[in-house]
């Protein structure tokens, strides 16, 4: 009992040590020790809530949470050093005064970044947006083939990069044509003369998205007399693929063929026109004009 009693004493000796002695600040054994001990519990839940949020995801989303785990890292032992460090004394009040230009100015400068990277984690985590998904953005449609924390990469269709900040998936209104299955419905769209056989129309409409290679066989092909137009009786063929991204050489083949098999059948396609009707109540005056010669008198 007296050794035991002994130990404590001496513990209590020990982290009653003053390492730091001034007027209203009394540094300790005990306070770096629980500056170590925090430290060692905050890393211990990091790692714990990295491998929550992370369990459920594929290895290269894993590896992406590494570097925002390690920001928090950092941050989280400043707070608590800075908040053991006023518990015993320290006066931060001069500290965070001098520094609060600064951080105002870091705020602004940096808003947008950890709002790209919130944005990033929320669609990695819920796997609202994966590698592959054809996205269109400001009428611009790509192949989303990067992920990263603040920014998304597509492959438009014109072998080019785009480069979107992840927060205009949340702010944004943004088409995935691939969110909920592969396959989308296209459509082709093309007027005729009025006094053409609308069956006939239908009919090699179809027949065309029938046979053209590309497009699924189920759903079936359907064809829609979509309006009379000022010009034209306007139809459109609609069909379903299984490749978005390559939509537009399906739809070049198949103009070319609707072209031919419309010549082939005597079936024009209109350009726009008016007929101008010119009404008046009586006949049309016209005015003569009389040559005057100048000069010489004549």
């Amino acid at each position: 009992m007296e050794k035991l009693k002994n130990f404590f004493d001496g513990l209590n000796e020990f982290l009653s040590y003053k390492i730091w002695n001034g007027d209203k600040v009394d540094l300790t054994a005990a306070t770096f020790l629980t500056i170590i001990i925090s430290i060692i519990v905050v890393n211990f839940l990091l790692k714990l809530i990295h491998k929550l949020v992370t369990a459920k995801l594929p290895e290269e989303d894993k590896n992406k949470f590494i570097s925002v785990f390690g920001f928090l890292r950092y941050l989280f032992y400043i707070i608590v050093v800075l908040v053991i460090l006023h518990t015993s004394g320290v006066n931060l009040t001069v500290l965070l005064t001098a520094s609060a230009a600064l951080f105002v100015g870091l705020g602004f400068a940096l808003q947008y970044l950890f709002q790209d990277i919130i944005s990033g984690i929320l669609i990695i985590t819920d796997q609202s947006l994966r590698v592959g998904d054809i996205v269109e953005v400001n009428q611009k449609v790509g192949r989303v083939f990067e992920i990263r924390l603040r920014t998304t990469r597509a492959l438009t269709r014109d072998d080019k990069v785009i480069i979107i900040p992840n927060h205009q998936f949340l702010t944004d209104s943004i088409y995935n044509y691939t969110q909920n299955h592969k396959s989308t419905r296209e459509s082709v769209k093309v007027g005729v003369a009025y006094g053409s056989d609308v069956v006939l129309v239908t009919k090699i409409l179809e027949d065309i998205a029938s046979e053209q290679k590309g497009i699924l066989k189920n759903p079936k092909p359907f064809v829609l007399f979509e309006d009379f137009g000022d010009s034209a009786l306007l139809f459109s063929i609609n069909f379903f693929i299984n490749d978005s991204y390559g939509d537009p050489k399906i739809k070049s083949a198949m103009r070319y063929i609707i072209d031919a098999k419309f010549r082939e059948h005597n079936i024009s396609i209109p350009f726009p026109q008016r007929d101008v009707h010119v009404f008046q109540s009586g006949p049309m005056e016209t005015k003569q004009v009389e040559n005057k010669n100048i000069g010489n008198g004549n």
